[in-house]
């Protein structure tokens, strides 16, 4: 689950900044690591993906996000869902950044307000479980595959 508008203090500088200023994309960005994690998990499997919360207009942030990061990580398997709040209520504001694994153990993520990560807690308590489970679950019901998404709204 992704709700933040900016991470671009989290990784991917250098990528972020060539998006920003109209120049090619950078080889570290186009063969990144994460491409192997995901393909080899998938290749495994095992199912990626992720909903992302936002609104419209979109930040220069996700411009290059959905862009450049969600169309290079769908070739190795991730999948992309958009939950946009864009003209209706988020059916999951309190919902936090987390990542769930075999839906026995969830990582909540924190950022600082420029969208630094600052670090996870895990969580696998079941009543905690439970709860991850309906943020999930309930993005996923008024989420719209990102291509969907994507071919309506993209920039």
């Amino acid at each position: 689950m992704e709700t933040l508008d900016d991470y671009s203090q989290s990784g991917g500088v250098e990528a972020y900044q060539a998006f920003v200023a109209g120049l090619e994309q950078p080889e570290s960005h186009k063969n990144a690591a994460w491409l192997t994690t995901v393909g080899n998990a998938t290749a495994a499997g095992k199912r990626m993906y992720r909903v992302h919360v936002l609104s419209r207009p979109l930040t220069d942030y996700l411009r290059f996000e959905l862009s450049w990061g969600y169309q290079r990580n769908m070739t190795a398997g991730e999948e992309f869902f958009i939950l946009d709040t864009t003209e209706r209520d988020n059916p999951i504001p309190e919902a936090p950044d987390f990542w769930m694994f075999d839906d026995r153990a969830v990582g909540v993520m924190a950022y600082d307000a420029t969208g630094k990560y600052l670090g996870s807690e895990f969580v696998s308590a079941e009543d905690r479980l439970t709860e991850f489970r309906s943020y999930r679950d309930t993005a996923l019901v008024h989420a719209v595959p990102f291509t969907e998404w994507w071919a309506q709204y993209g920039e």
